[in-house]
């Protein structure tokens, strides 16, 4: 498998079905096993407080970790490939780390485990990532990508399905068997699909890379020449504000439905609603794509944000089961819309050259986006407080800017015209 002209189907499978692992693990944690887990032994009250401290830490060493294990994999001289080597070896950890979140009942040892397998779990995403400009010639680049969303979104949310059957039957404390069966069920899935891309992903030897000290590549790795690309900064804030956005729903999603709209299984009907949202990303990522080609970018992007500040709008007032659905269709649009074209926005505004850096900064802010999200959860537990509800309100409206503020911010960009539209 190499760069040529007769790369086939299934290794478009090979080379991303292991981002199907990644985005089971970490949906299911962050959405449904982490927000059950500490409720049983952080006060009610105190949820969202923790859940957000917990998960912005493990993303803050996420954004640190995986930019690092990339450099280094670059730089590596394996004869069995540069990627494969830190896949394995980063799998192998995270898998070995699981049943920590089972084993014990303190939140700091949660946090320890928690981000243990953020870094063992980075130290295989970052190679990984590699694989498509490794190994996809150029011209096929964008189908690529396009089967490694698609395994994303729908495997991985399929995996969120069967976690969440499982921890609806959760009753608490490390010892139910259920919460077993949801661990072990992601240690399967990120040990097989490990397996099938270590095993069949051929990999040129290892060259070794750039030769310079490892912490100026890492410095550089970093830097944005502001005066040659002064759109770019204003596009990597935009994308921050509006994966903001997404990861603060996802995040206190479980919590908002039992709270607010007072759902007997909230563990099902989160699953349910991610199923919603990942069926109407998969029905939009096509359609915006070519239509980013038609029309330009910028229209497409700057709608998607606004048809999600308008699904943020909805959800002020939906308190019902089938309203609440609607909403998670309308922002599952939006989010597909978005991603599929902000990507090719970002295509077209990073230098040549340096294609490979700029859009490794652009996967920074998605997970810096990510991260900063997990704040608000210190905001909503006072303010739920103080009056019932009010934090869960406060994040609506905090997400319905960053929708639109992402949004709008766009419009300030003059992206090359030879790719618009």
């Amino acid at each position: 498998m190499s760069h040529n002209s007769t790369f086939r189907p299934v290794d478009y499978v090979k080379i991303t079905v292991f981002g199907l692992a990644l985005s089971a693990l970490w949906n299911s944690l962050h959405t449904i096993i982490l927000p059950l887990r500490l409720l049983d032994f952080v006060a009610a009250p105190q949820k969202n407080t923790y859940l957000g401290l917990l998960t912005f830490t493990g993303l803050i060493l996420a954004m640190i970790v995986q930019p690092i294990a990339g450099a280094i994999s670059d730089r590596s001289g394996f004869g069995w490939g540069r990627r494969r080597p830190y896949i394995l070896m980063g799998t192998v950890l995270a898998v070995f780390l699981l049943p920590g979140i089972g084993l014990y009942d303190s939140f700091f040892a949660i946090l320890v485990v928690y981000c243990l397998i953020q870094i063992s779990s980075n130290v295989a995403q970052g190679p990984f990532q590699a694989f498509i400009p490794d190994l996809v010639p150029g011209g096929k680049r964008g189908l690529a990508s396009g089967v490694k969303s698609l395994l994303e979104v729908v495997g991985g949310f399929a995996l969120v399905r069967l976690v969440a059957y499982f921890m609806g039957r959760y009753f608490g404390g490390g010892e139910s068997p259920w919460l077993w069966f949801s661990l072990a069920a992601l240690g399967i899935v990120l040990l097989g699909t490990m397996l099938v891309t270590v095993l069949t992903v051929k990999e040129r030897p290892g060259g070794g890379g750039s030769q310079l000290p490892l912490l100026p590549t890492l410095y550089k790795s970093f830097k944005i020449d502001l005066k040659a690309n002064p759109g770019f900064v204003t596009f990597l804030v935009s994308r921050l504000l509006i994966f903001m956005a997404m990861a603060t729903l996802q995040t206190f999603a479980l919590y908002f439905l039992m709270d607010v709209a007072g759902i007997a299984n909230p563990a099902a009907v989160t699953a349910e609603l991610l199923i919603v949202v990942g069926i109407s990303m998969v029905v939009a990522v096509y359609p915006a794509g070519r239509l980013s080609d038609r029309i330009g970018r910028r229209p497409v992007v700057v709608s998607s944000g606004l048809v999600g500040a308008l699904g943020i709008l909805l959800l002020f007032f939906a308190h019902s089961y089938g309203a609440i659905m609607f909403c998670g269709a309308l922002l599952g649009i939006s989010t597909g819309a978005f991603m599929s074209s902000n990507w090719a926005l970002a295509t077209d505004l990073v230098p040549k050259g340096e294609e490979a850096r700029y859009l490794g900064l652009a996967n920074v802010a998605t997970a810096g986006g990510a991260a900063l999200a997990r704040l608000i959860g210190l905001a909503i537990d006072p303010l739920n407080i103080y009056s019932h509800g009010l934090g869960y309100q406060v994040m609506l409206g905090a997400c319905f800017v960053y929708f639109a503020v992402g949004s709008l911010l766009l419009l300030r960009i003059k992206s090359p015209s030879t790719k618009e539209g």
